[in-house]
């Protein structure tokens, strides 16, 4: 005889886990916070954001947004979407305790080995983008390309590929 089947979860629960893990990820790390960096969630697709502030530009004659600035953007975008993509299995199963994040309870993020970035154009004083795509994931090591953009999609002002060490995941 088989074991009564568990209704589904309502959507909005797994919805609130979805955000709080994202939340527990991004507020984890002080330099996102001072860079304003945020993420946009759509089902497991992520968008980095980083919104424009003063403090960002590193030329005031154009003005341009600095280039460590938009190198870190695309990192971070990189990181983030690394632990979010290897901890998707356990927010959807529920596994991952969204109490325990919101209190420090963070999960190892990847580490960077390498990173490559490509300057296509300055960075204008607005909103970017960024959006990264993981070519190769294994269990120690992952490559990773990013994309940035602000009014254009398909006009980059900066991409990057980088190398990551992998966090030994527990069993």
């Amino acid at each position: 005889m088989k074991a009564p089947r568990r209704p589904p979860e309502p959507v909005q629960v797994i919805k609130q886990r979805r955000d709080a893990t994202l939340r527990a990820l991004v507020e984890g790390v002080p330099y996102i916070q001072y860079l304003g960096i945020q993420f946009e969630r759509k089902g497991d697709e992520l968008t980095g954001v980083l919104p424009f502030d003063q403090k960002l530009i590193g030329n005031p004659m154009l003005p341009a947004i600095h280039g460590g600035v938009t190198a870190a953007f695309l990192e971070v975008t990189a990181i983030i979407t690394l632990s979010w993509t290897y901890l998707w299995e356990d927010v959807e199963s529920g596994a991952i305790n969204t109490e325990s994040l919101e209190n420090g309870g963070l999960p190892r993020l990847p580490k960077t080995i390498d990173i490559s970035t490509d300057y296509l154009r300055s960075g204008l004083p607005r909103d970017a983008y960024a959006r990264a795509r993981i070519n190769r994931s294994g269990r120690r090591y992952a490559s990773v390309h990013v994309e940035a953009w602000q009014d254009n999609r398909n006009r980059l002002f900066a991409q990057a590929t980088g190398h990551f060490l992998m966090p030994q995941r527990r069993d």
